[in-house]
């Protein structure tokens, strides 16, 4: 698929609305927490405009961001057509890339890992310290279908 066929398909209603499904299930389903606090809302708007930052990527072999809500988007200095099908291994500096496919083999492994902090890179190059990040596979916990994985960032400081 063209980038430009992957974004517009991430950026469809029917997408948002599965994927943010997708996001707020799997979150309870291995952490036991509710992603959202609001019950009764329309769920695609409560989750991009939630005041920390939610991202995922597909399961694909070199994974590619495929969902960031305003939240992220703005943490990473990026528009959704910058953000979206950008290979997620370019969020982290070079030098950890190898630590960061490690640590999201042990999120694949045991479905979540929480307390996570990383130094990661907006659009402009500056680096940033995400903190008390959580970091989950993203499936059909109906199914089990594996869909990427997913972080919502707490806390994060420029460096």
């Amino acid at each position: 698929m063209q980038n430009e066929d992957f974004i517009k398909a991430c950026q469809h209603p029917d997408f948002l609305l599965k994927q943010s499904q997708l996001l707020v299930t799997s979150y309870h389903h291995w952490t036991g927490l509710n992603l959202l606090e609001t019950s009764g809302v329309d769920l695609v708007q409560a989750l991009q405009n939630a005041p920390y930052a939610v991202a995922s990527h597909n399961a694909d072999a070199d994974p590619l961001f495929n969902y960031a809500n305003q939240q992220a988007l703005q943490l990473f200095g990026m528009q959704a057509e910058d953000m979206l099908a950008l290979p997620s291994r370019y969020s982290a500096e070079p030098m950890l890339r190898e630590a960061r496919a490690e640590f999201l083999h042990q999120v694949a492994t045991h479905g979540y890992i929480d307390n996570y902090s990383g130094v990661r890179i907006a659009k402009d190059g500056s680096r940033f310290l995400i903190e008390q990040a959580t970091v989950w596979n993203v499936i059909d916990i109906k199914t089990k279908e594996h869909f990427g994985q997913a972080v919502i960032i707490k806390a994060w400081k420029a460096l």
